[in-house]
């Protein structure tokens, strides 16, 4: 049996156990009580079902399965529950009350009239079984009624302006429609939000009244809206700056290292630093409320989010003074967060036979040079084990893997000239980034990767995202096992020994545009898009000829007794999500990408810039770095060389993947979280640019490309833990490209599949063919 099964079979006897553990739960109640195990809303629609489900009390909704076993672990005794030394673990059990049933029945009915259901009737019928309660809410929701006319009257004559130019076109209560309450909320908070950014700081929501008449009218309802001025004045008042005040504060009193504030005249700003540790130029630039100007409620909002995204405060409160004349002194306070963490995480890896671990550290101090500027230093190292090697533990390693790196972020632009960066749409940083990895595989490969960059990131738009690399230096030293290379080399694969027994220099750009990624946690439709490009050795290869480099008797330029890399590629991530209503959703997706080397390495294929396909966020039902290129099959090398190259020999220049995702609710409370579920299609491979005899039938041709495309299809569970999600994808494989003809259409061994897999085995070996991969994750994969 393998691990994946093991561990399967494992979890899913652990989720039988917590679930059968807590329906016995009602054992421990007395003779009359009773556990709420199912609430139900009927008569009503799905949409108005899970929104009425909200006015559920809490203490009547059913529990949740593991936290409830874990409170019956420690707080029964003698089959009872306790009634002193109760520990505050778990889920205490959720016992019918009858007096929340009814005031739940109330407040159902009082949303359903909201919804314009005035009629709407709630029934609650209680079923007890075993000392097992089932709640149904019976819903006779009646005819809802629609708007018949709406009378808008707005006393201030500019209030009105604003409201008939800002509010009304885009209003949802509209004549014919049926009425919803929701719709006026969203009309009096689109008007409060427009009057407080035009410097009216003392407008407030109380001002505007809706009256409903439905006298005389069948099942319609006329709405009167008015806005009303303040009680002691004919019009309501603009606001404008007067002082700003600007202040650090000691999180602990006896800690202040300064009491003096100070005047800066540069940016009229009285500043305080309690703590003595921070710069007034830095954090003043998102202190978007400043002297002179009229109150806005958009720039607090801003001077809020900013200075939260700078990570270096924990508390920002921004407070105002009325003065005379329409005037206000406004007061930003704000409190530290710790200057220094260190964050420690590990995690188990198995698959295809190998195992091991991945363990990391990371350091961070979030107030380098007083302007909340960030630095990191983590590291990370990795080892794989291969269960089928010979000997001892040591010698099971099948690689080790060590990085390091150091970033510097300022939350800023740091360029040597002008830029206006203020930051309105998104925080803008610059960050300079150094890393060193060393890999090691056993008696085959060892790579030494050292790169640095500098890179700015800012906003166009809230929905429009630039990043820019302008310098990218990087060396690489890829080394083959000696005995290995020549053996590789008598074979015939001189070009795949060039390619990854080599050093190299880098000097480079980047570039990548976003669009929409704040909306790919929202449930609406909408279309993602990221393009990226990356260009390596140009600048280099112009200046080749004046700086006289010296060429290796390859005919590569060498700089610094290396070659350097000559490059462009590109990548574009485009996605299409269709909200469909409750918690549905599809997702379209299609991925593709293309590198050309050229010039001073124009044949040779860029081991860490190459495509590879398959993986958790890519075509799911193969493992990363075992699909393609294009028709490749790895049968035709050696055993000891297929043992060796292992994830090392499927790369290409070439890279197109589709994906298309159905996801769905399951389950509303899944051990107090919620279960959705998902269905997919993925399809799609990597190819070479060139045809080499390394990667037989590996090379991209226009005519056979789309019968070298991947399928897998499959089902994924996702644990939204609100502020995350765990995933687990079973992806199965439907048509494989590394076969010919109809016996790319794996699909049909499914149920035959021993016989076939002991055919491959005999051919592939030590490969196995596993027709279904699991790919555990946090997050979504697109």
């Amino acid at each position: 049996m393998t691990k994946k099964r093991s561990l399967f079979i494992f979890a899913s006897i652990t989720f039988l156990l917590l679930f059968f553990a807590a329906c016995r739960s009602a054992k421990y109640l007395e003779e009359d009580q009773a556990l709420v195990t199912d609430v139900d809303i009927n008569g009503v629609n799905q949409q108005l079902k899970e929104s009425a489900g909200q006015y559920v009390a809490n203490d009547i909704r059913p529990n949740s399965p593991l936290y409830l076993t874990i409170y019956n672990i420690f707080n029964t005794r003698d089959g009872a529950y306790k009634t002193d030394g109760i520990k505050n673990v778990g889920e205490a059990p959720r016992i019918l009350d009858s007096a929340l049933v009814e005031l739940s029945a109330n407040q159902i009915q009082r949303f359903l009239q909201t919804k314009g259901y005035f009629n709407a009737q709630v029934k609650p019928q209680v079923l007890i079984k075993n000392k097992k309660a089932r709640i149904e809410f019976n819903t006779e929701p009646g005819q809802g009624y629609l708007v018949n006319a709406i009378n808008r009257e707005v006393q201030d004559p500019e209030v009105d302006r604003i409201y008939q130019e800002e509010v009304v076109p885009g209003s949802l209560v509209k004549v014919g429609k049926r009425y919803d309450a929701a719709d006026l909320y969203l009309e009096r908070e689109k008007l409060y939000t427009s009057m407080r950014e035009r410097g009216y700081y003392d407008y407030l929501r109380q001002y505007m009244r809706v009256g409903v008449d439905t006298i005389g009218l069948q099942h319609k309802t006329d709405l009167s809206i008015q806005v009303s001025n303040p009680s002691d004045s004919s019009a309501h008042q603009i606001y404008h700056i007067d002082s700003v005040y600007f202040r650090v504060e000691a999180a602990d009193p006896s800690l202040r290292k300064n009491e003096e504030a100070y005047l800066d005249t540069l940016r009229k700003i009285v500043y305080l630093d309690e703590t003595g540790k921070f710069r007034l130029s830095p954090l003043s630039r998102y202190a978007f409320l400043r002297r002179g100007q009229k109150y806005n409620s958009e720039n607090e909002e801003l001077s809020y989010d900013r200075l939260y995204e700078m990570n270096g405060f924990r508390s920002v409160k921004i407070n105002y003074q009325k003065k005379d004349s329409a005037l206000l002194d406004v007061y930003y306070n704000l409190i530290p967060r710790a200057a220094m963490s260190n964050q420690m995480e590990g995690e188990f890896t198995f698959s295809s036979g190998m195992s091991g671990f991945n363990v990391g550290n990371t350091f961070a101090h979030r107030n380098v040079f007083g302007g909340s500027e960030t630095i990191e230093v983590r590291m990370r190292y990795g080892v794989l084990f291969d269960s089928r090697l010979p000997g001892s533990l040591s010698d099971k390693i099948f690689n080790n893997d060590f990085q390091i790196g150091v970033n510097l972020s300022f939350p800023r632009i740091l360029a040597p000239f002008r830029v206006r960066s203020v930051g309105r749409f998104g925080l803008p940083r610059t960050t300079i980034s150094s890393s060193l990895q060393l890999f090691f595989q056993d008696q085959t490969y060892a790579n030494r990767y050292f790169i640095n960059s500098l890179n700015y990131q800012w906003y166009e738009a809230t929905n429009k995202m630039h990043s820019f690399t302008p310098v990218v230096i990087e060396y690489r030293d890829g080394r083959l096992n000696e005995s290995f290379m020549n053996n590789l080399i008598e074979q015939g694969y001189e070009l795949y020994v060039r390619s990854n027994n080599r050093r190299y220099f880098g000097l480079g750009s980047q570039y990548a545009y976003t669009y929409n990624a704040p909306k790919l946690t929202s449930k609406e439709s909408f279309s993602y898009f990221r393009g990226a490009a990356d260009i390596s050795g140009n600048l280099l290869g112009l200046l080749s000829n004046t700086l006289n480099l010296r060429t290796n008797d390859k005919g590569e330029k060498l700089l610094f007794g290396v070659p350097y890399l000559q490059y462009v590629k590109g990548e574009v991530d485009y996605r299409w999500y269709k909200f469909l209503g409750g918690n549905k959703q599809f997702v379209f997706r299609f991925n593709s990408g293309v590198i050309v080397p050229y010039g001073n390495n124009s044949t040779l294929i860029i081991f860490e810039k190459s495509f590879f396909s398959g993986g958790m966020n890519g075509i799911r039902a193969w493992q990363a770095r075992t699909l393609g290129p294009g028709g490749y099959n790895r049968s035709t090398k050696p055993e000891n060389i297929r043992l060796n190259l292992r994830n090392l020999d499927q790369l290409g220049e070439v890279k197109i993947e589709t994906n298309a995702e159905y996801r769905f609710r399951m389950l509303n409370n899944f051990f107090g979280a919620k279960l959705n579920g998902a269905t997919f299609i993925d399809a799609g491979n990597i190819w070479r640019l060139r045809k080499d005899d390394f990667n037989i039938d590996g090379e991209f041709v226009g005519s056979k490309f789309l019968s070298q495309m991947a399928i897998g299809t499959g089902f994924g569970l996702r644990v939204d833990m609100d502020y995350f999600t765990i995933r687990l994808d079973a992806g199965l494989k439907v048509k494989d490209p590394q076969f010919r003809g109809k016996e790319q259409w794996v699909i049909r061994h499914l149920f035959d599949s021993k016989d076939f897999k002991n055919q491959y085995a005999l051919s592939n070996r030590p490969d196995r063919y596993n027709f279904i991969q699991y790919n555990f994750g946090v997050g979504m994969p697109f």
